[in-house]
């Protein structure tokens, strides 16, 4: 058999510590399933994936501009060159490989502000080019929603049945592309494959600290709620700080989570209209190292999906500022479906004793979260065992012409 050649795709690498987390569980995978495999990958940031995780990587868009307001007309020139360049350098990456893997991220959703031109139509390009060249996209345990805007919604539907195997980090997921027109008979569902990731080491339970996680977001709504963005924003922030206001009160180190690098906006926001020197930032710049802030927390309130992954893959227990239907699921999936508040509209007051509740329970939510994470994790074990087999079968197959 060769060697196979396994190309990796997305916004890796730009600053999303889920995106990459999601890549780092997929390399750990492949490097003990196939050590002989040939990596790199086509991504958003080429210089950190290959400095972080030392494979070759190739920048996503040719167009060095792609995600910023194009206002002028060179600029509005130079986005609409790069999507013709980018198709041809985008099926001339897929050729060379065997097989692409997209892992996680919610490449199928737009619960996040996204515009069609921008990752839809890069997805659907890598999608379209995978059938074009006969190289097989794989969506590995990807997140989808329903989706509102028109094109974006086309975009999405067909680079998905355009890949050759899907898989879901939910069912919900699954459910909205089934909504979506997309035949799913056959599309698996399990945990996110961040929870693939080494678990913090084992250790003597500590004497509490008092110490409370926040993971903060730049959260302005989804796709569909550009018109009050701004309202979304301004209530968040302010239902946050006031929770870590009422916290520092009772004299509680507050210790503030980011996954994002726009996320740090908020955290200056809180320092400053708090101003206490209870209140720290992280600087975790990785899954691993936001698991290990929130074991050493004795709770965490959060809103990023990847810091609510950390949070309960630590079994620590949490409270969920909920942005959207993924992190219900998860919630539900490890046990702590009743810990949940809407971040749309942040409650200080409810918050709070949302908190108190989850404090109080606190002993018999850690029992369930050790169990809940036994079984995500032989549940994990067993999809990647699958996977290997579904995308390198043991027959040797007949090495692509380069030509």
């Amino acid at each position: 058999m060769t060697p196979p050649r396994v190309g990796v795709f997305g916004l890796l690498g730009s600053g999303n510590l889920g995106n990459d987390g999601s890549l780092e569980a997929l390399l750990g995978h492949l490097r003990a399933a196939r050590p002989d495999a040939a990596v790199d990958a086509l991504c958003g940031g080429p210089e950190a994936v290959t400095e972080r995780y030392g494979i070759p990587a190739t920048r996503l868009h040719w167009y060095r501009g792609e995600y910023r307001t194009a206002s002028r007309a060179g600029a509005v020139a130079g986005k609409g060159l790069g999507k013709l360049v980018d198709a041809v350098r985008t099926a001339a990456w897929v050729r060379r490989h065997d097989v692409v893997v997209v892992p996680g991220m919610g490449v199928l959703e737009a619960t996040l502000p996204l515009r069609p031109w921008g990752f839809p139509y890069a997805l659907f390009l890598l999608c379209a080019a995978g059938r074009l060249t006969g190289t097989p996209v794989a969506l590995v345990g990807v997140g989808a929603a329903p989706i509102a805007d028109r094109a974006t919604r086309a975009l999405v539907r067909r680079a998905a049945r355009l890949a050759a195997y899907r898989s879901y980090r939910d069912e919900a997921s699954r459910d909205a592309m089934r909504a979506m027109g997309v035949d799913t008979a056959r599309d698996a569902v399990h945990p996110d494959l961040a929870f693939a990731l080494p678990a913090p080491a084992a250790s003597p339970p500590a004497p509490p600290s008092g110490t409370v996680c926040v993971g903060v977001m730049d959260f302005h709504g989804g796709n569909d709620d550009r018109a009050r963005a701004g309202e979304i924003h301004r209530r968040y922030v302010d239902g946050t700080t006031r929770l870590v206001r009422a916290l520092v009160a009772e004299g509680r180190p507050v210790r503030l989570l980011t996954g994002d690098a726009c996320d740090a906006a908020v955290v200056t926001a809180i320092l400053d209209a708090v101003d206490s020197p209870l209140v720290t930032a992280s600087g975790a710049a990785s899954l691993a190292e936001l698991t290990a802030e929130a074991a050493a927390a004795d709770a965490v309130v959060a809103t990023r999906y990847h810091n609510l992954v950390c949070a309960l893959k630590a079994g620590t227990p949490t409270l969920s500022l909920s942005y959207a239907a993924k992190s219900d699921a998860l919630m539900e999936r490890m046990g702590l479906g009743a810990y949940r508040h809407p971040a749309r509209e942040a409650d200080a007051g409810r918050l709070l004793e949302q908190f108190r509740e989850l404090e109080r329970n606190a002993p018999e939510l850690r029992r369930v979260l050790a169990e809940r994470n036994a079984t995500v994790s032989r549940q994990l074990h067993e999809f990647l065992t699958t996977l290997t087999d579904a995308l390198f079968p043991a027959k040797s197959r007949t090495v692509k012409e380069t030509a």
